[in-house]
């Protein structure tokens, strides 16, 4: 790989593979991340604090390296990068969540989650892919271009943050932007958490960027029953009522749906498939749509989030003991809504779908307040694609993997660029780290990237930083 430093210095591996001193680094940083614990019930400070002493031994100085946040375990970190002195262009900004979802040893076939294990050409462990990998390739571009002397044209500002995975409470992106505005002013947003090189058994695909994104939203199904001996069973079992309901659910399709990112989104990506699957992408934009092709395309998983609004049951929770009828029962379930939709109109659509007067059906919010009604915001509408943070990233992208088509669209997922677009400054999910198209591992088990893949999404981002801060 080309060093843009101009000097290339190796080391030797364990495995007996040479590695370039960036490399090594990299690689430092992601297994000192992966190895600190920043699930919710650990916080993010341990990691912060990590990350800090590596700026401050870097000769960042200290008023530009600051921890941030409301409790002792939720310090955020936010590092600055100066611009050259005289310059007209305003900051930008990068969000990069330290958390990551809760994972249990026991779950994993033969690695924990929170050791940093190499094995197979893979990096395995919670957060390889959401989003460790690209936690570690942004810092390791700060310190990179700090020992090269770079002076960029506009300032960077990098924020490592809490609370992007949840947990109850108000922190991360939304919390420094509402308690600390001015360390987040910027021009636009490069978010890492969407976005990023799809591969097709290891061979680069596209390169996709996140121009919009679905809503998130938490629901609280639940019933009651009378409860009594569990020798006297009675109609009415607030279990097997909720059961019910969430067979409902889950047979239940939203309407399909295309907006103008996924439509041009199935266009571009029409050129590159092949087979039905290509026919498909196409009919599916016809007017009508092809019904038969939007059956197909719906029985993929990877696929359907593109098409419409999603829910599903993630937790349940019934009854008081084993020898009684339960008294209650809840379920959470999980909501990613298209674009132009409300959090309540899916709430309503919900009680629509179970038709029974006796399951509730109520909203959670993100800090774990249940109401009777969800908020009616709309999602903000997808910002154009600025010149300034696209005509780089094609000659960046054109650098690395020549002739690999850049494809703007929807995550069907959620991300902090919620907020920042919401305050706004245009936000982009752009990143280098590649994941095999027939693969997505984050947020379950045995999470991993490919050792290839994570050292040419740091080689990418260190490149792109350059070239966007010019």
């Amino acid at each position: 790989m080309k060093i843009a430093a101009g000097v290339l210095l190796c080391v030797v591996s364990v495995a007996g593979m040479a590695q370039t001193a960036e490399q090594k680094e990299a690689r430092a940083i992601f297994k000192e991340l992966i190895e600190i614990n920043t699930t919710h019930t650990h916080g993010i400070t341990q990691a912060s604090e990590a990350l800090r002493k590596r700026f401050l031994a870097a000769g960042f100085a200290a008023e530009g390296v600051k921890l941030l946040g409301p409790t002792p375990t939720t310090q955020n970190l936010v590092v600055r990068y100066p611009a050259r002195a005289g310059g007209t262009l305003q900051p930008m900004l990068i969000i990069c969540h330290l958390d990551v979802v809760e994972a249990k040893k026991e779950d994993w076939a033969d690695t924990d989650p929170f050791e940093f294990t190499e094995k197979d050409g893979y990096f395995y462990g919670r957060g390889t892919i959401d989003m460790k990998n690209s936690d570690a390739a942004a810092v390791a571009a700060f310190l990179r271009m700090k020992r090269e002397g770079y002076v960029p044209g506009r300032e960077i500002i990098l924020a490592l943050t809490d609370n992007e995975e949840g947990g109850g409470t108000i922190n991360g992106v939304e919390w420094l932007l509402k308690n600390h505005p001015e360390a987040m002013k910027a021009e636009f947003v490069i978010n890492p958490d969407a976005g990023g090189l799809m591969t097709d058994k290891g061979k680069p695909f596209l390169l996709g960027v996140e121009a919009t994104e679905k809503t998130y939203a938490d629901y609280m199904v639940s019933t009651t029953s009378p409860g009594g001996h569990s020798s006297e069973p009675m109609p009415g079992n607030a279990i097997y009522r909720l059961a019910k309901a969430l067979e409902k659910i889950e047979s239940y399709e939203f309407p399909f749906e295309l907006n103008e990112v996924t439509r041009a989104e199935f266009a571009a990506t029409a050129k590159l498939e092949k087979g039905q699957d290509a026919v498909d992408r196409l009919a599916v934009l016809k007017t009508p749509p092809d019904a038969a092709a939007v059956k197909r395309l719906s029985a993929k998983p990877s696929i359907n989030p593109s098409l419409r609004t999603t829910c599903v049951a993630t937790m349940i929770h019934g009854g008081h003991a084993p020898n009684a009828l339960p008294g209650s029962a809840e379920a959470n379930v999980n909501c990613r809504i298209l674009p132009g939709h409300t959090q309540e109109e899916v709430r309503m659509a919900l009680i629509r779908v179970i038709g029974d007067k006796d399951v509730t059906v109520k909203y959670k919010s993100d800090n774990g307040v249940v109401s009777d009604t969800a908020p009616d915001r709309k999602s903000t509408p997808p910002p154009p694609p600025m010149p300034a943070v696209f005509g780089p990233l094609k000659e960046v992208t054109e650098q690395m993997w020549p002739g690999l088509p850049i494809v703007p669209g929807m995550v069907a997922g959620a991300s902090d660029s919620i907020y920042t677009t919401a305050a706004g400054m245009p936000s982009y999910g752009i990143a280098g780290m590649g994941m095999d198209r027939d693969e997505n591992r984050a947020h379950g088990r045995d999470e991993r990237i490919k050792v290839v893949d994570f050292d040419a999404g740091v080689e990418f981002f260190y490149r792109y930083l350059k070239a966007v801060a010019k």
